[in-house]
């Protein structure tokens, strides 16, 4: 299983908000700028996650996205279900062929794709920026993160 770019950018983009934004709006542009994350796409992300409740959004001058959430409750789970929609490993609604072990193998990759969730929803955007810190990453100005050796 692989996460896609949509994925790995919207747990980005969020870290990015807690770790620099603290509380204040931040601009796609910057965020995008400090991330390596293409602008346009970025945009498209935001909406994801607008939609459910992660971020919030306010137009003008000091305008911008701020996180809608507290760092320790929005989880990585919820942001990869957020831009990608829920983890099904399964072969529900697939034509895969009539083989008799079929619903062995399906109830293994249900029971499976809950797994990913429960252990996805055991870390917490507070919790990565704890790590960042702890691994010397500090905050900059909003041009580029630096790790301090």
């Amino acid at each position: 299983m692989k996460l896609s770019n949509k994925g790995r950018y919207g747990i980005e983009a969020v870290l990015d908000m807690a770790f620099h934004g603290e509380g204040s709006a931040l601009q796609i542009k910057d965020i995008a700028e400090r991330q390596a994350i293409p602008p346009r796409f970025l945009e498209q992300i935001f909406q994801d996650l607008k939609r459910v409740g992660l971020v919030s959004s306010k137009r003008g001058p000091k305008g911008g996205y701020r996180l809608a959430q507290n760092p320790a409750q929005i989880k990585l789970g919820d942001i990869i279900r957020a831009v990608e929609g829920p983890i099904n490993l399964g072969c529900e609604g697939q034509k895969v062929g009539s083989s008799p072990l079929r619903p062995v193998i399906e109830e293994a990759l249900v029971d499976l794709s809950k797994r990913i969730d429960t252990c996805l929803d055991g870390i917490s955007i507070a919790q990565l920026c704890e790590r960042g810190k702890q691994l010397g990453l500090h905050r900059t100005s909003p041009k580029r993160l630096t790790y301090v050796i």
